[in-house]
Formats: structure tokens, C-alpha cells, sequence
């Protein structure tokens, strides 16, 4: 009949199909698939290991669709794993641009970075817990967060929609005082033996850590205390196919001020004349004196910035999470240091981008694996990845 299109056979549609992806492709890639084909087949026969990896991730693939077709996984489960690696990982990622940026000008890893954020967090509570229970409890225990139990958080309401103002209150003091503890470390320990080696810098952030770390236990007790209930949060069923997975107000609020801060530093980084002078001082501190920079003013406002985007970090994970305790900070500092790493040293994005790998894998690894090998599968992906691209992902970017 006329105007109708004549019917392709199957194979005709296949071919179509083929030569439109093989165009877009190129676009994309600027390289064909018979070149990429090439490439990967050359690098699988060089390289054992790759074989290795490849087959994991065959297998990984087969185990997580047929345990999805079979029911054995339900989707809403792994959609809650992918919401909590997410959520985990903007925490890793926003306590990492700190430590990336003190790497990338002063040219060290600092171990303290973890208590960092466990002072944050403590400081931010105190706050919270005084403003949310004055009145009800006395001011000694709800400024030691409730140590030996006097005072639980739950019961005085805490929480971004019952007590919204000591909440926010909470994350400006462990903001603030991160940073006037992080510049006080560094203008009577770090600075005078700053022309040393990277080496006793880093030794030296060691006896910090420790100091600091014991120093909270000593004030606020070794036991690990709920700061939320857990009840009283509100939050929605979202529909995941055969199921409901949930987000919580704390969890909305952690991607607010996570994106937030995030954008800030970009900001900063990319349209401030303070931003490119720290760019410059990443790549060539020497230089950077020469032209004239404050180096001294670049180095203070490294601190200002990492230290509070660090405290405020503690703070929200305390929130998210609903538990405090002094170690919280040391075992958060393994996850950062690897999303630092994975990112690549030194750029504030690699750190970004690495804490959601590091949060996603951690997280969502219970499908294939036992939870308590999640932070294993963490570093293993981390290693994977740097055998096959040793600088990072975001390799060749800096601070900026």
C-alpha cells in the first residue's frame, strides 16, 4: 500500500542497529570498537591479572542477576544498599577533600585528619544536646554528650526536624572548632618543623591522633552512646519494584549540606583569587613564593577550609548514623585515605569521586560477601583499580 515502509527483517534491524551504536561510540570515545577490542584482547594476554579481575566480574555479574531473577536478592534491598553507599561515601568524599588539600600544599598525610573528625563531632554535640536539653538536664552532662548514660539524645530530641536549631547550631561549632583546633596544632606543632621532612611531619600527626583520641576518651568516656532516636526521624517509602527502601529527613539533610559544601570549595578553588592562589602554591610552592604569593595566608586558609568541611563531616555522620563514640573518626580515616588515594593525591574531585566508590563498594559488597568484609572489598577495589591506573582516577588534577 502507499506510504507504508517496507518490513526489515531481523537481521536487517540488527545491522541498523550496529552501525548506529559503532557511530555513536566513536563520537564519543574518538576510537573505533575493532580498536578497542584490539587493545583489551592485547592487554588480557599480557596480563594474567586482568583475566583474573575480568572473571571476578563475570561471576560478580552472574551472581547479582540471577539472584535478582531468582528472588534470592530483592531489588528495594539493593536499592537501600546503594542509597546507604552513597551517603556513606559523600561523608568519606567530604572528610577527603580535607586531607587531599593539606596533602597537596603541605606535602603530607595527616593521621590526625580522622580525630579531626571525632573532635567535630563531639564539639557539634555538646552544642546540640545543650541547646535541645537546657532547662530538663544539667548543663554537665549534656556538655559531655550524655557520658555514662545520664542523658540520651533521643530523649531530648535531636534531630534535624524536632530540634532543627541544635542541629544547625551543631554543625556551625563543629565547623568552627575543628578549625580553631586544627590551626592551633599547626601554629605550635606542625609550623616549626614544617622545612622538615615529610616524614617527621607525618610521625609527628601520629603522636597528634593519639593524643587527641585519648584525650576525648579521657573527657567524654570510652562508651559509644545514641545521639538520635532512631524513631522520631521522619522519613518516606520510596518504590523500588518489589519493594519500598527508605530515606530519611537525616539523610535528605546530608546530601543538603554535603552538595553544599562540595560546591562551595569548587567555588572557591575555581572564581577567587584566594582559590587560584592555592592552585598555584599545589603546583609549585617555590614558584608561588617567587610571584609573590602569601604563602603563609594560602597555608592558614588550607586548614580553615579542610578542618572545617572536616568537622562538619563528623558531625553529619554522627546524625546519620545515630551513634557516637571516640573511635568513630580512626576507623572513618582507613575509608578517607583510601578515597584519597583512589581519587588520585591531591585532587579535591578524585577525593569526591573515591568516597562514592569507597562508600558504594563497602556498602553494596554484602550481596557477594559477609558485611563484616565490607571494608576489606573497600581497599581490595582500591588496590584493583591503582594496579591498572596507579595515579587514580582523576590522575593529573590537582587542588583544582
Amino acid at each position: 500500500m502507499w506510504g507504508t515502509r517496507p518490513r526489515r527483517s531481523g537481521r536487517e534491524v540488527v545491522n541498523v542497529l550496529y552501525v548506529d551504536f559503532t557511530r555513536y561510540f566513536e563520537e564519543c570515545y574518538h576510537v573505533s570498537i575493532s580498536e578497542t577490542y584490539v587493545r583489551y584482547r592485547r592487554t588480557l594476554g599480557e596480563d594474567p591479572l586482568a583475566i583474573g579481575v575480568v572473571l571476578v566480574a563475570l561471576w560478580m555479574a552472574w551472581a547479582l542477576v540471577s539472584g535478582l531473577w531468582t528472588g534470592g536478592i530483592r531489588v528495594s534491598s539493593l536499592a537501600s544498599l546503594v542509597w546507604d553507599g552513597l551517603l556513606r561515601g559523600l561523608i568519606i568524599g567530604l572528610a577527603g577533600i580535607g586531607l587531599s588539600m593539606t596533602y597537596s600544599i603541605l606535602n603530607f598525610a595527616n593521621f590526625a585528619h580522622g580525630d579531626y573528625l571525632t573532635s567535630g563531632a563531639f564539639a557539634g554535640m555538646a552544642t546540640s544536646y545543650l541547646i535541645a536539653g537546657i532547662g530538663e538536664n544539667s548543663v554537665g552532662a549534656l556538655l559531655l554528650v550524655g557520658a555514662g548514660g545520664s542523658v540520651f539524645g533521643g530523649a531530648i530530641g535531636i534531630g534535624i526536624t524536632t530540634s532543627p536549631i541544635a542541629v544547625v547550631l551543631g554543625a556551625l561549632v563543629a565547623g568552627v572548632s575543628t578549625i580553631a583546633l586544627a590551626l592551633l596544632i599547626d601554629r605550635f606543632v606542625y609550623k616549626p618543623i614544617r622545612d622538615e621532612s615529610g616524614i617527621a611531619l607525618l610521625i609527628t600527626s601520629i603522636g597528634v591522633a593519639f593524643a587527641l583520641r585519648y584525650l576525648i576518651q579521657f573527657v567524654f568516656g570510652a562508651g559509644v552512646r545514641g545521639t538520635t532516636a532512631a524513631g522520631s526521624v521522619p522519613r518516606i517509602n520510596v518504590p523500588a519494584f518489589d519493594g519500598t527502601f527508605r530515606i530519611t529527613a537525616h539523610d535528605a539533610s546530608l546530601i543538603v549540606v554535603a552538595g553544599g559544601l562540595m560546591l562551595g570549595v569548587h567555588l572557591l578553588l575555581q572564581r577567587t583569587k584566594l582559590g587560584k592562589a592555592m592552585r598555584a602554591m599545589s603546583d609549585n610552592e617555590d614558584l608561588a613564593r617567587i610571584t609573590g604569593i602569601p604563602t603563609e595566608r594560602v597555608i592558614r586558609t588550607t586548614w580553615i577550609v579542610g578542618a572545617g568541611l572536616t568537622g562538619v563531616a563528623g558531625y553529619m555522620f554522627v546524625l546519620w548514623k545515630g551513634t557516637l563514640g571516640f573511635n568513630d573518626g580512626w576507623l572513618l580515616l582507613l575509608l578517607v585515605f583510601a578515597a584519597v588515594i583512589l581519587g588520585g593525591i591531591g585532587s579535591i574531585y578524585g577525593a569526591i569521586g573515591g568516597g562514592i566508590v569507597i562508600g558504594l563498594t563497602a556498602s553494596v559488597s554484602v550481596v557477594w560477601i559477609p558485611s563484616e568484609f565490607g571494608r576489606a572489598a573497600a581497599f581490595m577495589v582500591m588496590i584493583v583499580i591503582l594496579l591498572f591506573k596507579p595515579e587514580g582516577i582523576f590522575s593529573g588534577r590537582t587542588t583544582a
